[in-house]
């Protein structure tokens, strides 16, 4: 009940959010960087302060993208249809999230490209179906939940594997957490994500959007999508292999 109030609190809301959700991911990341997180290393703490705005994000953005999808009628919900006031308001918060945390790498990991070049090209989709076209938002919605609902439990694991080097009991967690993430991520990008991408396609390559959201446009957020679901599916692939590496020279040990 507490989200459907949130829910119906955002939707009659008329002010630009935009700002204030980027005051509140600053303000999160500045505790985190300034206290909560002072005593870690310093490559650690990076982390730590990155994987904290993402919690901030994560699992409110599924529940809020969701509830916007919910919130409309099924014929309302179309790849073209235009962009409800709720809708947008989930966008900023999404697009508030991104900007924190790409300038969190660019001030301090200037070198980790791929991440950058991620945040920029979702940044471009975002705002473009926010302030440019104003429609598509189901789509890039549906994509949100998608990308988002494992966002708890990869934050955790992430945590986790900063500390399992030092910490035995992070060691743990990190062990007892891997499989069933790898899993449930698994069946997300790799099954769920792509076929919703692929009907996503199929609707913008046949020109039904042409009058609402240019060509360009359209093409730009399917190499977007694409490519993002591409390079999660080869990550999760690499994890899944190491993952069987550990486990066979684990059980290579105790048969010796």
């Amino acid at each position: 009940m507490a989200v459907v109030g949130v829910l119906d609190s955002l939707a009659a809301e008329e002010r630009w959010l935009y700002l204030g959700f980027l005051a509140m991911y600053a303000a999160i990341y500045c505790v985190g960087q300034l206290a909560l997180l002072r005593r870690w290393a310093w490559p650690l703490r990076l982390d730590g302060a990155s994987c904290l705005i993402s919690l901030a994000h994560g699992t409110p953005a599924a529940l809020a993208a969701a509830g916007a999808i919910l919130a409309l009628p099924p014929e309302a919900r179309g790849f073209a249809a235009p962009n409800t006031r709720l809708q947008d308001h989930v966008l900023d918060y999404s697009v508030a999230y991104f900007t924190m945390d790409l300038l969190h790498y660019l001030a301090f990991l200037p070198g980790d490209t791929l991440f950058i070049a991620h945040h920029v090209a979702t940044l471009f989709v975002f705002v473009t179906c926010r302030y440019l076209v104003r429609h598509g938002a189901y789509a890039l919605l549906v994509l949100l939940v998608l990308a988002e609902v494992t966002s708890l439990l990869q934050n955790v694991w992430t945590l986790a594997g900063i500390w399992r080097a030092e910490k035995p009991a992070a060691a743990r967690v990190y062990r007892a957490l891997s499989p069933p993430f790898y899993f449930i991520y698994t069946v997300v990008r790799g099954v769920a994500g792509p076929l919703f991408f692929l009907k996503m396609s199929l609707f913008y390559l046949s020109g039904q959007a042409v009058d609402v959201i240019p060509w360009w446009v359209r093409i730009s957020w399917i190499v977007v999508v694409g490519t993002a679901i591409t390079v999660s599916n080869l990550w999760i692939w690499n994890l899944w292999k190491e993952l069987f590496r550990e486990r066979k020279q684990s059980m290579t040990k105790k048969s010796t």
